[in-house]
């Protein structure tokens, strides 16, 4: 992971490990592999991923942040009530800006929606049209876009910057 670049000093002598340190590490972090992390996935009345499987993976560069939830639904899930906020790996920046990402839905139906990450969050919501009829969107919920059942597969990825 990418980290501030050292200020360097009139005269200071160059080594290879600060070479290493400053220069190949830092590059090779743009290539590295993603890191692992266990998003929280709340409401308000939180479910339960029982046997479920939730997922989430992300890559930073600096402060840019892209992120991947993957949540399998199992036969012992419960889906709480309200709408669905899952946890970012990084809060995101407070700049008056709001990041759009992609949101797919795998039930019944396949759905398409946006995952939202406002201003200064270190939560996001998908959100998806209403109805297969009513294509304004709300905010994914145990029955929005449709009822959530064993099996169902939602994911999420998102590009975004982080405060830090």
């Amino acid at each position: 992971m990418t980290f501030a670049p050292r200020t360097w000093v009139v005269g200071e002598t160059v080594t290879a490990a600060l070479m290493n340190t400053e220069i190949r590490d830092q590059f090779n972090s743009f290539f590295g592999a993603w890191t692992s992390y266990t998003p929280t996935w709340t409401s308000s009345t939180n479910p339960s991923l029982g046997n479920g499987t939730i997922l989430g993976r992300y890559m930073k560069v600096g402060r840019t942040v892209t992120c991947h939830v993957n949540l399998v639904t199992g036969s012992t899930t419960t889906y709480g009530s309200g709408s669905y906020s899952f946890g970012l790996p990084a809060t995101s920046a407070n700049v008056g800006c709001t990041y759009i990402g992609n949101a797919h839905l795998f039930g019944t139906d396949r759905w398409n929606g946006q995952w939202i990450v406002s201003p200064n969050a270190s939560v996001a919501g998908p959100a998806f049209p209403n109805t297969a009829t009513n294509t304004r969107t709300g905010l994914m919920s145990s029955t929005l876009p449709e009822p959530l059942a064993s099996g169902a597969q939602l994911r999420m990825t998102i590009t975004y910057e982080a405060a830090s």
